[in-house]
């Protein structure tokens, strides 16, 4: 299997302008070279960001700051997108993917109390606290990919983007169609609508075959069958954020889920999208600030309050 390791994003080229590029750094994990944004400030409770299929920390760039004013956040690319080294064959996998976000916390010292993740990343993270890595206080899902796909769906999509995964040379194909146009048709196509520079920063991405590839292989080897199974074992209170506007995850698979779960609640917001979080951060972070208030992670008198 191909990686398209002189085809990824390159920390000089495509980074050169990077979103918090100034919280960035580079560390070793799990065997990875990995790319992780760490903001906030010393001593306030620790709050872990995965990102979703495709995207990568520039996902974060309105959230991650505001965030920071009561959290010590860390953000990591995923492994195989964006800046950070792709799994092998034989560890691309959720439990594989959710074993590598537990090396990485553990390298960098972060014991998150709360953790937020976007569509597959929520998935990632609900793994990880099933598997006894992660222990947080609260976890956020923001528009969760937390269920199988319903119908013909759940049998079709994983082994067609195996296959897409395993052509060689369907990463280039797509990074070479992969215009402002299409970008913008791409994500309008999840409901959402992005400002130009958030479509620059995902075409950016999208024209390098070795983060496309790094974004199918994830999908080819998604199996949420057992994390559906074992979800009501879920420790951590869950806030499940939806945007009504969804068209990646149909907003009631949320309270599908919400309702399988000893602790948690859907907060819907309206007149957004899948990528609700870059498009209104401001209103996402306030929800996950109330949200920890609730569970007593933070107080309203905090200094950063």
């Amino acid at each position: 299997m191909v990686h398209y390791r002189e085809d990824r994003p390159l920390w000089d080229a495509e980074g050169r302008d990077w979103p918090n590029r100034g919280a960035s750094r580079f560390v070793r994990a799990a065997g990875l070279a990995w790319h992780v944004q760490e903001l906030g400030p010393e001593g306030a409770p620790a709050l872990l960001l995965v990102h979703g299929t495709g995207a990568a920390t520039h996902s974060w760039r309105g959230l991650m700051p505001r965030l920071a004013e009561r959290f010590r956040v860390v953000a990591p690319d995923l492994p195989g997108h964006g800046f950070t080294d792709p799994l092998p064959d034989r560890r691309l996998s959720l439990p594989g993917m959710a074993a590598a976000i537990i090396g990485l916390a553990e390298a960098v010292g972060c014991a998150p109390a709360v953790v937020v993740g976007h569509s597959a990343g929520a998935a990632i993270l609900a793994r990880a606290c099933l598997d006894g890595g992660l222990a947080p206080r609260l976890l956020v899902a923001l528009n969760g990919a937390l269920k199988p796909f319903p119908g013909m769906a759940g049998l079709v999509f994983p082994g067609m983007a195996r296959m897409l995964f395993l052509n060689p040379v369907t990463p280039r194909i797509f990074a070479w169609s992969a215009d402002r146009a299409a970008v913008e048709r791409l994500i309008r196509g999840t409901g959402s609508r992005l400002d130009g520079d958030g479509l620059d920063l995902y075409r950016r991405l999208f024209r390098k075959p070795g983060h496309i590839a790094g974004a199918l292989g994830m999908m080819a080897n998604w199996n949420l069958d057992a994390l559906d199974r074992d979800l009501p074992a879920l420790k951590p209170r869950a806030l499940l954020v939806v945007g009504s506007e969804d068209r990646a995850i149909l907003p009631e698979t949320a309270f599908a889920v919400r309702d399988r779960l000893a602790d948690a609640r859907v907060e819907l917001i309206r007149g957004l999208g899948h990528l609700a979080h870059e498009e209104a951060p401001e209103r996402v972070a306030e929800t996950i600030f109330q949200e920890a208030e609730a569970a007593g992670i933070i107080h309203e008198e905090d200094p950063a309050a």
